[in-house]
């Protein structure tokens, strides 16, 4: 098949944002991939072992945030809470400001069925003024996206998904074509899952879930599923502009599909062979790509006898049309580490696999010993991965596939692939740069100082000129303010903890937007000062380009021009 390179449907990955089990980050969260971690819960019980993988403190909001009453924070589902919380920290992780961003922003995501519905209406004797119509707002799935659209300020589209399992892989789908079609510039796309109480799940008698809690996909002894809460978030553009705007490029979709089985199986809530293996098979053409060239599949996986044995056989058929090789494909499920969070399944497979391609290594695949008789793994392209190992394919990218399919037999399939290169395109060494904070509260202030040291100290590598455009247009801009001089990382971190007074300064009361007008006095000595001139338009471009208006290209070079024009070039440069 062609190799397309760079097309107008190459949609890059730019940020996210997640809370799964035993992850608050998605720092975090990658650290117990390579680590092999299991974050389910389980307890033992008189039925067999009660297990879910849960979120710590998935009731708690920050409403005074987002300017929500504690009255309506109480009514709000948690799942809408903290997809809200998360969509902030996805735009904040692909530096984006969506006040200030130019063009339409959109969100598409979807969420579970929960119990908070029916809980507040079962406290009204708690809740005297609420009615029925609140609760609903409060609650419904139709209002998931809107309401994060509301808050943030969002003018894209705002599409709820419903499509079970495959929900968040669906709404990236969704969000990839409206990119495409120029419906929305930016894009968040993802799912979210709390379901209630939160307590492990006990298994029932005939019911899906395994009884010893372990999620063992593709192992002879996988006996069901696990269940398991999260959120996840990613933040999508359209490739070419994200590369020309400089955005940080995590990983590429180069196509994706979405499909559903139709009566093609033993009932409504089974996998059908020929549905999985026809999504797969349209999302590899939609790419450009021969199945050959994708090294990992992030596989729905859900560890149940039936459908574990249907995935494989889907996946080798739709691998099949193109390669005859045997075994070159790692395969793994992330539902081994976290559990099936249903809605947000998709995109935790997503995000897993983002960060495998980021970082070159394909995290293990848990609690696999023997394959599934019913699964012949020898006549496939597939093995599962069973340790960390790095992703170095031979003369091609790092591609990969991302399964996510649904009871009622939606299925959808993204590929993606490392992201491009980027040339050294050079920039101006300047001695000092300025970092601006800024939080709703002194306390808030506080801790991104903290938290800004501490990600500097971890990875004193990091281009600090980034980390200072990033904060000076890519953060939202609040009432609590401070700055900081610094000439690099380390000196950063130093700065950032107060040990160095006079460059970290702090506004003494909440500061608000106001005009600007500039004033240019009369400099004593223009002539004199062209030395300072001359370092600012050698290092600052802004500075150079204004200069340059301004007709003055060798002003600041050449002792022989007029002193009025050196004084308004280089005020008015300053300026801009």
């Amino acid at each position: 098949m062609r190799q397309r390179e760079s097309e107008p449907t190459h949609i890059a990955v730019i940020g996210l944002a997640c809370r799964f089990p035993g992850a608050r980050d998605s720092d975090e969260f990658w650290r117990n991939l390579i680590a092999g971690k299991d974050s389910v819960t389980r307890v033992n019980g008189p039925q067999g072992v009660a297990a879910r993988g849960l979120l710590e403190d998935p009731e708690r909001f920050d409403a005074a945030y987002f300017g929500v009453s504690p009255r309506e924070a109480r009514l709000i589902n948690p799942q809408h809470r903290l997809f809200l919380e998360c969509a902030v920290e996805a735009l904040e992780n692909a530096g984006h400001d969506p006040a200030r961003h130019p063009g339409a922003v959109g969100v598409y995501a979807g969420s579970s069925e929960n119990a908070y519905a029916y809980i507040l209406k079962a406290q009204r004797a708690r809740l005297p003024s609420v009615s029925d119509w609140e609760i609903r707002v409060a609650n419904g799935s139709d209002f998931l996206c809107s309401r994060v659209g509301y808050k943030l300020g969002l003018r894209g589209p705002t599409v709820a998904v419903q499509a079970a399992c495959a929900t968040s892989l669906v709404a990236v789908h969704l969000a990839v074509q409206g990119l495409v079609n120029g419906d929305c510039d930016l894009a968040l796309a993802g799912g979210v899952t709390v379901r209630l109480p939160t307590v492990p799940d006990t298994p029932s008698a005939g019911g899906i879930q395994a009884p010893d809690g372990v999620c063992r996909a593709f192992d002879a002894d996988a006996r069901g599923v696990v269940a398991g809460d999260g959120a996840g978030i990613v933040v999508l553009k359209r490739l070419a502009e994200a590369l020309a705007d400089g955005d940080r490029v995590d990983a590429v979709i180069r196509g994706s599909a979405v499909n559903n089985d139709g009566p093609g199986r033993i009932g409504f809530t089974a996998p059908g062979i020929d549905g999985q293996a026809a999504v797969i098979e349209k999302a590899h053409r939609a790419a450009g790509v021969d199945a050959e060239s994708c090294t990992y599949v992030e596989a729905h996986g859900t560890g149940t006898p039936l459908g574990d044995p249907v995935e494989i056989a889907a996946l080798t058929k739709a691998f099949r049309r193109s390669t005859d090789r045997r075994g070159f494909c790692g395969i793994g499920s992330v539902k081994t580490n976290i559990g099936h969070t249903d809605a947000a399944a998709g995109a935790a497979g997503l995000i897993k696999t983002v960060l495998a391609l980021k970082h070159g290594v394909i995290p293990p695949s848990l609690h696999f010993t023997t394959s599934n008789p019913e699964i012949d793994f020898e006549a496939s392209p597939f093995r599962v991965v069973v340790r960390a190992q790095e992703w170095l394919p031979e003369g091609m990218p790092r591609r990969a596939g991302v399964s996510s399919f649904s009871l009622g037999g939606t299925n959808a399939h993204v590929v993606l692939e490392q992201a491009p290169a980027r040339p050294d395109a050079g920039r101006p060494e300047r001695p000092w740069h300025v970092l601006p904070l800024s939080a709703q509260t002194p306390s808030a202030l506080a801790i991104a100082t903290g938290s800004l040291a501490e990600h500097l100290r971890a990875d004193p590598g990091t281009e600090i000129a980034d980390v200072a455009w990033t904060l000076q247009t890519g953060r939202p801009e609040h009432s609590c303010r401070r700055f900081a001089v610094v000439s690099g990382p380390s000196d950063a971190v130093r700065v950032l903890a107060g040990e160095h007074p006079g460059r970290l300064v702090t506004a003494e009361r909440k500061t608000r937007s106001r005009p600007v007008t500039f004033r240019f006095p009369e400099l004593t000595d223009p002539c004199g000062e062209q030395s300072v001139w001359a370092r600012l338009y050698e290092t600052e471009p802004a500075f150079r380009s204004a200069a340059d208006e301004c007709g003055a290209r060798d002003v600041f070079r050449s002792g022989g021009e007029p002193a009025p024009l050196i004084a308004f070039a280089a005020s008015y440069a300053l300026a801009r």
